[in-house]
């Protein structure tokens, strides 16, 4: 750069001198140097020594605005296919006619119910007068009572008793219940009580009724089993006396038939329920 500076400077003095030889002077003009003025002037620094110097460089040219590039249309690969105007003549409709539809159905008007007041009459209760009994009731007589005729009421809560019974009764064992020893000929020896609860253990009670009102005319026995199909049982009827002894088997029409033996006297002997 400096090298090329030179040159154009030598060949700008060289011409200036050509050109000042070859004008007749004319006039007199003051003396310009124009040499000097070209020689005052500095010569502009190059880049290295700009940097050098702290100088800043140029700054870069401003980048332009970007713009998008404008976006085309897509291109469908097929174009929608038009479907061909039909060429079928349809006769033309004329406006169709109103058809009411059916009649909502409304119910009749019902008067309310209103049922005339009644008047309750409780009914009136007369106890029945008393049996007149020709003899007295005893306690173990159950199926009397010295006492006036059931009401409703109470004829329902004994209906009640004897079902509950009758419901507790039909789980016991068969041999439950109440029993009469008698001879063949049909005479009363011994009234016993059998307690069968069906788990095969029994117990049991006897009364003399021969001996009625004797304090000891009546006890538990001491000893009641059942051996496959026999019964057997025994019992004290006095003080001092050998145990009496009953052995019995089942017998028609739900009956027990066997030998009662009393300190040794064995008499044939049958077993009803009573």
């Amino acid at each position: 750069m400096r090298r090329i500076l030179n040159f154009l400077l030598k060949s700008s003095i060289c011409f200036v001198a050509l050109a000042a030889m070859a004008a007749p002077p004319a006039f007199a003009q003051d003396a310009v140097d124009p040499i000097g003025a070209l020689l005052d002037q500095a010569p502009a620094m190059d880049e290295d020594q700009a940097e050098a110097m702290g100088a800043l460089p140029p700054p870069p040219p401003a980048p332009l605005p970007y713009a998008p590039a404008p976006t085309a249309a897509p291109a469908y690969p097929y174009a929608p296919v038009t479907p061909p105007a039909s060429t079928a003549s349809y006769p033309s409709r004329g406006p169709v006619p109103y058809t009411p539809g059916p009649v909502p159905y409304t119910p009749r008007p019902v008067a309310p119910y209103n049922p005339a007041p009644t008047t309750y009459t409780p009914q009136t209760y007369s106890r029945p007068a008393a049996p007149k009994l020709s003899a007295p009731v005893h306690v173990d007589e159950y199926d009397k009572t010295p006492e006036a005729p059931l009401n409703p009421v109470e004829l329902g809560y004994e209906t009640r008793l004897r079902s509950s019974f009758a419901s507790a009764q039909g789980m016991q064992g068969p041999l439950d219940g109440a029993w009469t020893l008698s001879t063949t000929g049909g005479q009363p020896l011994y009234s016993l009580l059998f307690v069968d609860k069906g788990r095969g253990q029994l117990e049991g009670a006897w009364r003399d009724p021969r001996r009625s009102g004797a304090t000891d005319a009546s006890g538990f026995m001491t000893g009641v089993q059942r051996i496959g199909a026999q019964l057997s049982a025994s019992f004290q009827t006095r003080p001092g006396v050998g145990a009496t002894t009953i052995t019995l088997n089942p017998a028609a029409s739900g009956t027990w038939t066997g030998v009662l033996d009393e300190a040794g006297t064995r008499t044939t002997v049958t077993l009803k329920r009573d």
